[in-house]
């Protein structure tokens, strides 16, 4: 069994991230001898949430933040998402009952789309932004659904979870503040968290990818998509920032949200993030030259194949392949017989025979859509393996289309 596991080539980190081993160390620690509750008044439990502290200090710097105390530790990406908008929103009706709208994408994940599908069910309007064919933002059409006085909360990713294409934060939110500064601008870097530069202190004038997130007013991540463990989260919120909170019941986290801190795992993010933290330049290197790689010779070795969001800034781990003639479950199963993890498109929806959200907005013709597979790489990620994945789904497409009725095998084409 071990023998196996070890010849697994993992290529769905977009999914889920192998633990880091100092991370590991770290949380086993704080398991076995650090069990106190950081509520309590006796002198360990007082010991241990000052630890708390540094590691909240510690997410605090890695994200650029100004304080500590804009760090809320939660459980999850998804739980910070949900935290964020309906928290925001109900702070900005509290504040004018006239300020009720929701500007978000097509393209989000569904821990954003569900929520927002909520706040419009119990009738509040939702303006749900377009992309393009490369996946990128339709700006005029966002900047027309800023209405100043209305609009509640913007909240758009940084870099799509399928496609790996990243949005302009920096221009965005310039745009937002620009036309309403109450309006509260929502950012969910789940997936760029530790991949792409992120400063929420610095705030440039230019539309360049640098991270420059200073007019962001609350960020949303998670622990296990960056080598920390699944359980633990982070969001977010600008001191200053009106917020109600989700979860009530104690006075955790200043009150914005309740339960007692999970200590070991918040060791563990704080951990996971100081690993990453001086390497990010040098992590994005390598990942990006691997995808490329791979990418490379799945266009020289697969005919008929279109690479979703190619010609847009993109984090430097995903790929995302669009294969025509393909029976889509056909290669996953095949794939995974021969140890190459790899999706198709979000794990959240994996079980869905839906086609995906995001390439159906970016408009991916139906021949298609059923053929799409996402590659995502992580810094453990090495040359050997890409190889190794790139030739097994070669061979794999190859033996698909031979008994797919959307191939014309004989002559080498997709069938309409």
């Amino acid at each position: 069994m071990t023998e196996n596991l070890k010849k697994t080539i993992y290529l769905d980190n977009n999914a889920t991230t192998q633990v880091a081993p100092e991370v590991v160390d770290v949380i086993t620690a704080y398991l076995k001898d650090q069990y106190w509750n950081p509520s309590s008044m006796y002198d360990p439990a007082i010991e241990l949430a000052n630890k708390v502290a540094d590691a909240r200090a510690s997410v605090a710097q890695s994200l650029g933040a100004a304080y500590p105390d804009e760090i809320v530790f939660t459980s999850c990406a998804t739980e910070s998402n949900n935290a964020a908008i309906n928290g925001l929103h109900r702070a900005a009706i509290k504040a004018n009952p006239n300020r009720r709208r929701v500007v978000t994408t097509k393209v989000e994940h569904p821990a954003v789309i569900e929520v927002c599908k909520r706040l419009e069910k119990d009738g509040f309007p939702v303006d749900w932004i377009g992309v393009d064919s490369n996946g990128q933002i339709n700006t005029r059409e966002f900047v027309r659904a800023l209405r100043p006085g209305e609009t509640a909360v913007v909240s758009v990713m940084h870099a799509n979870n399928e496609t790996g294409v990243v949005f302009p934060i920096e221009k965005l939110s310039r745009i937002v503040k620009q036309t309403d500064p109450k309006i509260a601008f929502h950012v969910d870097a789940t997936q760029s968290v530790t991949k792409l530069p992120i400063n929420l202190s610095r705030v440039a004038d230019s539309d360049a990818l640098d991270g420059a997130f200073g007019r962001v007013d609350a960020l949303s991540f998670s622990g296990h998509k960056i080598h920390a463990p699944k359980g633990v989260g982070a969001l977010y919120l600008r001191r200053g920032t009106a917020f109600e909170p989700w979860m009530l019941g104690g006075h955790q986290e200043k009150g914005r949200r309740a339960g007692t801190e999970n200590v070991p795992y918040i060791m563990g993010l704080a951990k996971a993030l100081e690993l990453e933290r001086d390497h990010i330049a040098e992590n994005y290197v390598k990942m990006a030259a691997l995808r490329d790689k791979l990418q490379r010779g799945i266009e020289e070795r697969v005919p008929y194949v279109v690479v979703n969001g190619k010609n847009s800034p993109r984090t430097p781990n995903t790929l995302n392949v669009a294969v025509y003639g393909a029976e889509g479950e056909a290669i996953l199963v095949l794939m995974a017989s021969r140890g190459v993890c790899i999706s198709s498109g979000s794990a959240c929806t994996s079980g869905s025979l839906e086609p995906s959200h995001v390439l159906t907005a970016m408009n991916v013709p139906a021949g298609a859509l059923q053929g799409n597979f996402r590659f995502s790489l992580s810094r453990f990620t090495t040359e050997e393996e890409i190889d190794r994945a790139l030739d097994a789904f070669v061979d794999v497409v190859a033996i698909t289309r031979k008994t797919s009725s959307k191939w014309d095998d004989d002559k080498g084409v997709p069938i309409d």
